[in-house]
Formats: structure tokens, C-alpha cells, sequence
């Protein structure tokens, strides 16, 4: 059995299905292509019969990396043929078949026998696998269902051609002894699992989500499901840091280890926190702002004297040191450009003299950049080459006791509008002109600003979620004007609200 642990990251679609994250295919791809610098071995890219959109983003994906790229789908054709549809031009693709297998499910979602889902596993592979030799198949709500009847479904999935089986803790509700025996019993009931790879996906929903992985792991399975910051439906999936680091660091005791560029840790997480609005929160295991912070006073006494006295790793390990690049409004585009390199960003043309120029107009306003705000300004300025819409100027009018007013120019790439309206403060007034000049009338579903960096010229990095027709619509901005990082954000989302015309089904997955 290989020593190795596949790292199977699905931030992008079961992370994506946390509430009021909606990734736009820009958004997935800055995403996929940091997962690939991290060393993933597969990326799940999305569930594919949930939009058109959707089905951009995860072919846009798939053209943009080189690691193996998964779809989701359901044992039904069309998901089959959606997910083919997605994974075209994908240079290693991957199809993930799904279908729940408790009785629970099947007598309540479902509606259908055992022998008709054991049907339909079978023919959904064998779809699947006329288009790519690389086929997943999941058991939905595995660890609540019955092992003989599981034993039965997995062997008939092995026989249509799937070279994975996944046996995922769906709803988080097994134990990490349990796990053992049920994937102990599965090996025992199918001989022919020795000739796959055995997948573990866990949810987080008893705190118990690493546990069970790692759990899966001495069990023989050697794929790991997780998603970058433990985020997910509900209570969330495995962190993918947590995952990792704990087979690195404890290495001797497991043996085992995984292909993850483990200084690239930081900066991934730190990508998906600002794409998803979802915060880290401080004392988040390897990843948190306090996870390598000492305040009592015998612990810093301790690490005074040898770090390792209370730090079984190093930050350097996970990406924390080396973070600040010395740049300032006397550096030149070539001396940007580097930087971006160097943060792993490729900005060049027309790109770079935009970058540049939202860099010299931060700069002035800023005395040192940081590496974190250079991440802001890249991410910032590939989004914004998204946009069909542009905001060219905001004056904000306010007085203790009057409303405020607020007056914006946007540009559609054919003429500059302008509109004026009165709001609750400076950014509802910038939101009202800014739904008079796109003529929208949207829902605005949450508002959160944080600081990209420490310091009073910090980076006001503002996230907006927008609601129209039953959808969300997200997007971000940085500025050190917080009001303006507000009105960029908002007329982001509301030009994606605008240009959107797919209805979106609901999503399901393992």
C-alpha cells in the first residue's frame, strides 16, 4: 500500500456550497490555480447540472490547470452528460458519481429501492467511464447505512469501471472507531477495493471531521476529501491544513505523508477567506491568526529559550515568515511585476498597467505595502478585468443630523452614467445611486468589511452579497477608502446580478 495520501480538494464545490458563498468562474479559477501551486492532486471544480454558469466555471477550470479536475454528478444521465459537458478540453478529468445509500435517503430523498439504486450506480459509472478512465463513485450517507447492502452497491460501481470508491461521513456522524470498522467491514465484504483507491469525505458537524479522516486514513484509505479552512455545507468539511500538517508533523508515527507544498498553506487560505467572505476565525488551527501567538507569560518565556518548547511546527513551514516585500510609490512596474511573481500572480499587458496604476494610487496613500495587500491588489485587479461595469468616480456629501448623498459615475465600456441618490450614511447612499444608475432593484443580503493588513492605513477589504430572483451574487473590493471599497464591491455584484440569466438548481452532494 503506497505511503502517499491524495489530497482531494473540494473547497470550490462543497466548500462553494456554504451559505452566501457564490464563486464567479474568475473567482474558481484564481482559486484552482493556488490549489495547484499548493500541490493538490485533484481539485473538485463543481456540481455541474446546478447552471450554465456553473459549467463555465468548472471548463474554465479545467483548462487552467494541469492536476487532475473533478465534476459532481448524480446517477441520473443528465448530470452524467452535464459533467462531460464541463470536464471538455480538461487535460486529466475526473467524473464523481454519487447516490445516497441509507435507507433514510432512499426512502425519504430518493424514493427508490435498493436494487433500482444499485441500478443506477451501475449504469452512471459506465457513462462516466466512456469518457474518462478516472471515475469516483460516493456512497451518500455511508456511515448510516447498512454495510452489507453498501458492500453490494460498491462492488457493482467497481465492476462498471470506477478506480475510487468514496465512503463519506455525510451528515458528520460517526466516530473515528466506528469509521475504522466500517471501512474494515467494507474491505472484508469487497476484495476488489484492493484494486482502487478508498476515499474518505467528512463533515464536521461533532467537531469530529479530522479526526474521522485521519481514522479513514489507517484504515487504508489513502484519498483524503477536504476543503481549504474546513469550510462546507453546515458545520463544514476536513481542513485540508489540518489534514496535511497532522501527517507531516507526526510522520514517524503514521509513515505517511502527502505531495502538499506545505508553505503555501497560509497563502491559500488567506486567498479563499477573501474570494468567500468567510472569515478565519483567531484561533483556527494552523491557519488562525493566534495559532503560532504565545501571551502567557511562562509560554513566552519558553519559546524565548527554544521555540520548540511550546510550537511542535514552525511558522515558516505553513508560509507565515518572509510575508513583507519592501515596496513603495518610488517602486516601478518591473519591481510589481516581480513581486506578483513571487506571490505566484502572472499580470502582464494591459493587466499589469492597470495592477500598477491601482498600486501607485495605494501607495501614495499607504507607507509600506505588505505581501498581503500586493494579494489584495492582484486578486482586486483581475476581478475587475470581470466586470462589465467600472466605477469611474464616487463624491459622497454628509452632514451630522442631514442624510447622506452620494453621487457615482460607472462606465459599461461604451459610455460613462451618473446618478445621484440619498441614503441611511455614505454607503447606502453610494448603493442607492449605484441601483438608479444600473436600474436594479436588489436585496442586499450581507455586508462585511475587514482589514486586509495591521495599521491605520490598512486595506479595507469589504464583501457584499446581493439577492435578485432567488440568487446570490457576491463580490469584493479593496481600497484604503472603505466607502469606495463599498461602492466597488457593490457594483460588481450588482453588474453579475444583471448579467445573469440562469436559473440555478438547488445543489446536493456528499
Amino acid at each position: 500500500m503506497t505511503d502517499t495520501v491524495r489530497i482531494f480538494d473540494t473547497t470550490l464545490r462543497d466548500g462553494e456550497q456554504s451559505p452566501g458563498i457564490a464563486l464567479n468562474a474568475a473567482e474558481k479559477v484564481e482559486i484552482a490555480r493556488q490549489l495547484e501551486r499548493l500541490g493538490v492532486d485533484i481539485i473538485e471544480a463543481g456540481f455541474a447540472i446546478s447552471s450554465p454558469g456553473e459549467v463555465e466555471g468548472i471548463r474554465a477550470v479545467g483548462h487552467a490547470v494541469d492536476c487532475v479536475v473533478a465534476s459532481l454528478a448524480r446517477t441520473n444521465d443528465e448530470d452524467v452528460d452535464a459533467a462531460i459537458d464541463s470536464l471538455q478540453g480538461a487535460s486529466s478529468p475526473r467524473i464523481h458519481v454519487f447516490i445516497a445509500t441509507s435507507d433514510i435517503h432512499l426512502e425519504h430523498k430518493l424514493r427508490m429501492s435498493r436494487e433500482q439504486v444499485i441500478e443506477s450506480a451501475g449504469r452512471a459509472v459506465a457513462r462516466a467511464k466512456a469518457f474518462t478512465s478516472d471515475v469516483e463513485f460516493s456512497c451518500e450517507d455511508a456511515t448510516r447505512t447498512d454495510i452489507d447492502y453498501m458492500a453490494q452497491v460498491v462492488r457493482v460501481a467497481i465492476a462498471a469501471g470506477a478506480t475510487t470508491i468514496n465512503i463519506p461521513d455525510t451528515v458528520g456522524y460517526t466516530v473515528p472507531e466506528e469509521y475504522v470498522e466500517i471501512l474494515g467491514g467494507l474491505r472484508e465484504r469487497v476484495p476488489e477495493l484492493d484494486g482502487v483507491i478508498l476515499s474518505v469525505h467528512c463533515h464536521n458537524d461533532l467537531g469530529l471531521a479530522v479526526a474521522n479522516s485521519m481514522a479513514g486514513v489507517m484504515a487504508g484509505a489513502r484519498q483524503v476529501e477536504c476543503t481549504i479552512n474546513g469550510i462546507g455545507e453546515r458545520a463544514g468539511n476536513a481542513s485540508l491544513e489540518e489534514v496535511v500538517m497532522l501527517l507531516r508533523t507526526r510522520k514517524p508515527r503514521f509513515g505517511l505523508d502527502t505531495s502538499i507544498n506545505t508553505s503555501e498553506i497560509v497563502r491559500t487560505s488567506r486567498m479563499v477567506s477573501r474570494l468567500t467572505g468567510y472569515a478565519v476565525q483567531p484561533n483556527k488551527a494552523i491557519v488562525g491568526r493566534n495559532a503560532f501567538a504565545h501571551e502567557a507569560g511562562i509560554h513566552q518565556h519558553g519559546v524565548l529559550a527554544d521555540r520548540r518548547t511550546y510550537e511542535i511546527m514552525d511558522a515558516e513551514s505553513v508560509g507565515l515568515s518572509g510575508s513583507d516585500i519592501v515596496l513603495g510609490k518610488h517602486s516601478g512596474r518591473h519591481a510589481l511585476r516581480q513581486a506578483f511573481a513571487d506571490l505566484g500572480f502572472t499580470i502582464e499587458g494591459d493587466e499589469l498597467k492597470r495592477a500598477f496604476d491601482r498600486f501607485k494610487e495605494i501607495a501614495d496613500r499607504k507607507q509600506r505595502i505588505s505581501s498581503l495587500d500586493l494579494e489584495a491588489i492582484a486578486s482586486d485587479s483581475l476581478r475587475d478585468r470581470e466586470d462589465d461595469h467600472h466605477l469611474v468616480s464616487l463624491a459622497i456629501t454628509t452632514r451630522t443630523g442631514d442624510r447622506a448623498r452620494a453621487e457615482i459615475t460607472v462606465s459599461n465600456g461604451e459610455e460613462e452614467l451618473t446618478a445621484e441618490a440619498e441614503g441611511d450614511g455614505p454607503v447606502d447612499a453610494a448603493f442607492q445611486a449605484i441601483n438608479r444608475v444600473m436600474g436594479v432593484s436588489l436585496t442586499l443580503a450581507e455586508y462585511t468589511i475587514g482589514a486586509v493588513s495591521s495599521g491605520a492605513d490598512a486595506l479595507g477589504e469589504v464583501r457584499v452579497v446581493v439577492e435578485s430572483g432567488g440568487r446570490t451574487f457576491s463580490a469584493q473590493a479593496v481600497s484604503t477608502d472603505v466607502t469606495e471599497a463599498s461602492a466597488e464591491a457593490y457594483l460588481r455584484a450588482c453588474s453579475h446580478a444583471k448579467t445573469a440569466t440562469e436559473p440555478e438548481q438547488e445543489l446536493a452532494g456528499v
